[in-house]
């Protein structure tokens, strides 16, 4: 039975992905599903991520929302959602965080912040398995 997130499952997720995680992202175009995996950041029931504006990974996306992501010892579903460009003021909040998180690798050229197509993917997450130390929480994050 699903839980909504509870201050145990939210020290959890925020010590387990708040900060530089690999996650894998699973998208469906014309009935066949892709998967990727994507360097993330996660906060408040949404998974964030620095990519590009014409990937497939944002194609897929901008017909069907709807994204599956897996993570150390975790599943999930939510909705995936352009919000905007690196550079574009309403975003600075977020990627003050995002460059931190991201500082080992986000300077070393693979970053265009000059590129309007440089986006931020937001993964807001409807629901999820979590996995903690032999105990499993079903979280309702609606």
């Amino acid at each position: 039975m699903s839980e909504k997130l509870t201050s145990e499952t939210k020290q959890i997720m925020d010590e387990r992905f708040g900060k530089d995680s690999l996650i894998a992202v699973a998208t469906v175009s014309g009935g066949v599903p892709y998967v990727r995996s994507v360097n993330a950041y996660y906060e408040d029931g949404c998974f964030y991520c620095v990519t590009y504006a014409l990937s497939n990974k944002m194609q897929h996306i901008a017909e069907n929302p709807t994204v599956a992501i897996c993570g150390e010892w975790f599943t999930a579903h939510g909705k995936g959602e352009n919000i905007g460009a690196v550079s574009d003021a309403m975003n600075a909040p977020i990627m003050q965080k995002l460059r931190a998180a991201f500082s080992e690798w986000y300077s070393n050229g693979h970053v265009n912040e000059d590129d309007p197509n440089t986006c931020i993917l937001k993964i807001k997450l409807t629901d999820g398995i979590l996995m903690s130390h032999g105990r499993r929480f079903e979280i309702d994050f609606t």
